[in-house]
This record gives C-alpha cells, structure tokens and sequence, in this order.
C-alpha cells in the first residue's frame, strides 16, 4: 500500500509537485467523488433518520464558524485535505444537501454516510444510513444532474473518466459488524477472521468493478483502519488493559488490508492502472503510537471528545468530555480521528 499522497499523484499521472505544489496555469481540478462510511462522510447524515450524527456540538469546534457541519470531526476531514491537494475551489457537497446544485457539481460529490459498511447489515443498528449500493445509485443519479450543467452526457461521461474516486470503508464492518458485542450473527456464521474477510474483500471487489463500469478510471480504496486501537475499542474489549491495542482486532486489520492489497493488483492487471490501494493505517497507527511528538501529538488512546475509559463510551455529546489541546490528540471521538491526525498524513517534501 501507498500513502494517500502518493496514491493521489499515482492516479493523476503527475507529480507530487505539479498538483500538490503549486499548480500548472491551465490546470482544471477533477471531480472528487467520495463512497463509504464516517471517515468520508461530510453531512449526509444530516439528512437521515439515524443514530450516526455529526450534528451538534462539539462537532466542528475548530472550523471557522465553530459549528457542526455534519463531518464526524472537530474540523476537516479526508475528503477536505484531498481537495486542497487537487485545488478544488471547495470539498465537494454532500450529496442529500440542497447546495450540491449548479457549479459547485462540477466539484464532484459526496456520497459518504457514518455508519455504512462493504455489507448490507453492517450498521442495521443505526438506523437509516446511505449503504454502498444506494450511493452507487445516487452516484448515477448525480451523473444526471451534470450531464445537464456540462451539456450532455457524453460531456459528463468525459469529466468522471478524469475524476478522483474515493473509496473508504471497511472498518464498520468489522467493528459495527463481525466484533461487535454482545453477539454477532456474522461472527456465527464466518467462526475466523480469515473466512470474513474473503467475504468483504468478494463484495468489495463487485463494487469497485461497479464503480468502473459507472466511469470511474482513479480510485483511491483507503485500507481498514487500525480499529484494534480505536478508543472504543480499549474502553471495551477486556484485553485492552493499559491501553494496548486489542491483537485479535489488529491482526484482523492487516489480514484485511493485505487482501485488499492484492485485490487492487488483480484489479489493475485485468483493467490496467485504475485502483490504489493507499494508506497503511496499521503502520501509520504504529508509528504515531511509538512516537507520537514526531507528528506532533502527545495522546494516542484517549479520544478527545467522549466518557468513560479512554473517552471510549457511547459518542460525543455536548454533555462529553472535551480536550482543550484537540492538535495534540490522534482521535477526536471513540472511533474517528482529529483534524489533526488528517493533516499529518505523509506529505510531499
């Protein structure tokens, strides 16, 4: 796996320079078009009837209207930093809100919902969220709404071949899903992690050639996230005393993403350069948790935003506790990183 820099300059045929940098006179940003669950989601939650909000305080502290936009952060998220890297004029809209209309679609959209999973029944328990195969069809449905901005379809079809696909999801599956206490039918059903993750990889590998047939040349498929770590996770796993990431779900992460690792190579060998699987968050979380105060932060466990152990309990609230120092820490709330953590990713020198 690559990091999501890297990853990004992979899919674009250019330099890190050239797009990260300062960009060429002629250069159009593409579209970005953002799938999958809380880590990409910037407000179409919102818009639904679920448990999964980023919609009250102290959601959205740190951005300048110190509101709560509907990103499960305390400011920006990956989508964000990713459109700063292309030079988009703003983050693509969410595509529930009634501003992703006229010019702001020829930024892309974004189709992302907290809580969505590769599976159908990950997340049944919170309600009505957008689960991949709804947002694949929006994604057509949005392709209707530029055609008639660009002037055709054709004209359409030409800026989602040159666009940017961002596929992030994965980890809901695991944590809202195949561990999620106190039982699992999946966990019933598939009795070791290796069978699990040969399902999500087989569904995963249906959506990205969906996604392909629908137009999509660059895809960024970000790997599960070190989830064994997670806040929540310490604040209820017993093998977590003293803060240590629990090693079933650790392992689990890395069988995941070294499967997606070769899924995207099988991909590309039948289709050519069209899917990168980027950012290894096991060996990021490693290396952020042996030495923290090279990134900058000086908390790696606690969620910033929450209650209980770790600030690992239930979600954040404006009753939670909150951290004033949210730069140092690496989670903001029980399972989603800081603004922070974002925009220490590895960057171009």
């Amino acid at each position: 796996m690559v990091g999501l820099v890297v990853g990004l300059a992979i899919l674009l045929g250019c330099s890190l320079v050239d797009r990260v940098g300062a960009p060429d006179p002629g250069y159009v940003p593409p579209l970005l078009l953002v799938f999958g669950g809380s880590r990409g989601d910037s407000g179409n939650n919102n818009y639904l009837d679920t448990t999964v909000k980023a919609d009250s305080p102290p959601y959205g502290i740190d951005s300048p209207t110190g509101q709560p936009t509907g990103r499960f952060s305390n400011y920006r998220n990956l989508p964000d930093f990713l459109s700063v890297a292309l030079k988009l004029p703003e983050p693509p809209s969410p595509y529930l809100s009634p501003q992703l209309n006229g010019e702001r679609l020829l930024y892309g959209a974004n189709f992302a919902s907290g809580g969505a999973g590769i599976l159908n029944d990950t997340g049944v328990q919170q309600g009505n969220i957008i689960r991949i195969p709804k947002q694949l069809l929006a994604f057509q449905q949005y392709k209707k709404k530029l055609a008639a901005v660009v002037g055709g379809t054709k004209q359409a079809e030409q800026l989602v071949n040159k666009g940017l696909f961002l596929f992030a999801v994965g980890s809901a599956d695991f944590t809202d899903n195949y561990f999620s206490p106190p039982f699992s039918a999946r966990a019933s059903q598939y009795t070791v992690p290796d069978e699990f993750v040969d399902l999500l990889i087989s569904e995963l590998s249906n959506y990205l050639l969906r996604l392909y047939e629908l137009g999509a040349r660059r895809t960024l498929v970000t790997g599960a996230s070190q989830f064994g770590c997670l806040p929540a996770q310490l604040a209820t796993r017993g093998s977590t005393a003293g803060g240590e990431c629990d090693p079933e779900l650790v392992n689990a992460a890395s069988l995941f993403n070294s499967e997606l690792n070769r899924l995207v190579q099988q991909l590309n060998g039948r289709l050519g350069l069209v899917f990168v699987a980027a950012a290894n968050s096991v060996t990021l979380y490693t290396a952020f948790r042996s030495n923290p105060e090279a990134y900058g932060f000086t908390e790696t466990r606690v969620a910033c935003c929450g209650q209980g152990p770790y600030n690992g309990l239930g979600q954040c609230t404006p009753a939670s506790n909150l951290c004033p120092n949210r730069d140092e820490y690496v989670f903001w709330d029980p399972t989603n990183p800081t603004t922070g953590l974002w925009g220490s990713l590895p960057k171009p020198s």
